[in-house]
């Protein structure tokens, strides 16, 4: 399959640092883990990743402090064929994540101090304009400041470039950046606290994604986790089903694998539809192995699981 249109990601790398355990420890407690691991991550990164090990031509904007992550997250980047557009800031530092997994469900929560990261600036945007304008799909998130994604948006809106914002870690997002965004991506935490809906059903989705598409959204992707992903917009309100690819080992970069497939998919100029039951294969081939940016599937094996699946 060609690449496509060029993919431009603004966001944000973190060191990952996974701890597994039977449960999280009280205040005050210290338990005994069962494994640790030190990987790369970061949504914006992870879903560089994803994008890049599917054969798209994907570039990562991001800042880096200037130490031993930052090469980690260079070399995870060349390893999945991503380029990047990085601003080397030495007075600060590369980020990082606690992630604690629970080792009987594969569930997680997470801390993100996300460093050199939180300093990306409407500026740094600015000088960007031009990678940003020459993209066909321009994908961010809220690990950076909102005031930088807003201005990328713009300069992406304004170019004719496609959008997508996954309004995660879940934050309170000004009225206009809705009205920028083809494709917004909440899951059903994220979709309760951008509406104030609850989101337990696909009926309940599905209301609370026609109140976002009344603040001027595109359309709206609502990640329902076992429940795959319901696509609503003016014109269509489609349920697409998990395409699952065996036992679930964790959960964590789920979200990342499926923004990074949908943007892909969008890229080639795949309609809609296709391209979330795309993007579902390419999460559901990530949660049967562990990790966030290393649980990344090939083109290859998403179009098997696909051809399986159909």
């Amino acid at each position: 399959m060609a690449s496509g249109k060029p993919v431009v990601i603004l966001g944000v790398f973190v060191a990952d640092t996974a701890y597994r355990a039977d449960r999280q420890p009280r205040m005050g407690e210290t338990i005994l883990g069962n494994s640790f691991k030190l990987g790369p991550g970061g949504k914006g990164s992870n879903q560089a990743v994803a994008a890049g090990k599917l054969g798209a031509d994907v570039t990562f904007l991001t800042r880096l402090g200037v130490d031993p992550f930052a090469d980690m997250a260079r070399q995870t980047w060349a390893g999945a064929g991503v380029k990047d557009a990085v601003i080397d800031t030495p007075e600060s530092y590369t980020g990082a994540a606690y992630i604690f997994v629970e080792e009987t469900t594969g569930n997680n929560a997470i801390i993100v101090s996300p460093g050199a990261a939180m300093m990306i600036s409407p500026a740094d945007i600015e000088a960007n304009a031009g990678l940003i304008s020459s993209a066909g799909v321009f994908v961010t998130q809220l690990e950076q400041p909102i005031d930088a994604a807003l201005r990328a948006l713009e300069i992406a809106r304004g170019a004719g470039v496609t959008t997508i914002l996954n309004p995660a870690p879940a934050a309170k997002l000004p009225d206009r950046i809705y009205t920028l965004c083809d494709y917004l991506t909440p899951n059903e935490t994220e979709t309760e606290e951008l509406t104030g809906m609850k989101v337990s059903s696909i009926d309940e989705a599905r209301a609370a994604a026609a109140s976002l598409i009344e603040k001027g959204v595109g359309t709206v992707i609502v990640t329902l986790g076992d429940k795959g992903a319901l696509l609503h917009s003016k014109n269509r309100s489609e349920h697409v089903p998990v395409v699952s690819a065996g036992p679930v080992v964790e959960t964590t970069g789920a979200g990342d694998a499926f923004n990074g497939g949908l943007a892909a998919s969008l890229s080639r100029g795949v309609e809609p539809l296709q391209a979330v039951r795309f993007a579902c294969a390419v999460a559901g081939i990530s949660v049967t192995r562990p990790g966030t940016a290393p649980s990344m599937p090939t083109l290859q094996e998403v179009e098997a699981l696909l051809a399986q699946a159909t």
